[in-house]
């Protein structure tokens, strides 16, 4: 079922929700330029031990709001998280991939610090690999022109992440693109995002992430993919500096898209992890 909130300044934000409204709440927060169906085998996993998923698509993202200002600060996706767990009403864990990540330290950090018990950080770190970083922003400002077929997005994803196997099925990335009034795709998100430095400066500021990782006393878990081309050992023992008592898993074989390479391993350690603390 897909629900609506309101996001910080007006902006409506699309969810997927599953499993039982009753359900210890886990709100899953995407990386930069992907949706809230990326988190699918996740919600379904999280739903089946009896937990409620709220897969959240941010702002300027698949079917939510673009922000008429081009306001894609971190600021205003932490304020975003703020608003959405404000109307939720009760605690929630936080699961969150690269920006959702960086977004669901703040908002657990610093003040007003929203009330999740338990937090799982998905191959992000306050301080990143530049190279990883920057093939990410090369990829997500590529095809302006976006791509006449569906197809064709698909070899474009299978040069990006030559690791996994492209589908034979490519209609599932349907969800990904929009097709526009010249009959070409064009990916989901608003092109102001992608070409925005604010949310680049904002997240090339580590101090600040650290400290609130250092001010946060619920339990945190990292999962990082072991061939991750965003986070190195080094980026770890860093972050590990501020949160010593953090949990670390390493998914054999996943890249940054630690769900989608291996969403199996990934979803069991998430939830393990939630059935000690949460």
């Amino acid at each position: 079922m897909t629900v609506y909130f309101e996001g910080s300044s007006g902006v409506q934000l699309a969810a997927d929700v599953t499993g039982p409204w009753n359900g210890r709440p886990v709100v899953l927060l995407h990386g930069g330029g992907q949706t809230r169906h990326s988190w699918g085998g996740t919600s379904r996993a999280l739903a089946e031990r009896g937990y409620l998923a709220l897969a959240l698509d941010a702002r300027g993202h698949g079917d939510s709001d673009w922000s008429k200002d081009s306001d894609y600060s971190i600021d205003a996706y932490v304020g975003d998280l703020r608003a959405v767990l404000a109307q939720l009403g009760r605690p929630a864990a936080l699961v969150g991939a690269s920006l959702g990540g960086l977004t669901s330290l703040l908002a657990r950090g610093e003040q007003p610090m929203v009330d999740s018990p338990a937090i799982v950080l998905v191959d992000v770190t306050p301080r990143m690999q530049p190279d990883g970083r920057r093939r990410i922003t090369e990829f997500m400002r590529g095809r302006p022109e976006g791509f006449a077929t569906v197809e064709e997005a698909a070899d474009a994803v299978s040069a990006y992440l030559p690791n996994r196997p492209r589908p034979k099925d490519v209609s599932g990335l349907v969800k990904n693109l929009r097709l526009g009034p010249d009959g070409r795709y064009r990916w989901h998100w608003d092109p102001a995002f992608a070409e925005g430095t604010r949310l680049m400066n904002d997240t090339a500021r580590p101090e600040r992430f650290e400290a609130a990782a250092a001010a946060i006393t619920a339990p945190m878990l990292l999962v990082r993919g072991s061939i991750s081309e965003v986070v190195a050992d080094e980026d770890v023992q860093a972050l590990r500096t501020f949160a010593p008592d953090m949990e670390f898993v390493d998914v054999e074989g996943a890249s940054h898209m630690v769900a989608g390479d291996r969403n199996d391993v990934f979803a069991a350690a998430t939830i393990r992890f939630l059935e000690r603390h949460y």
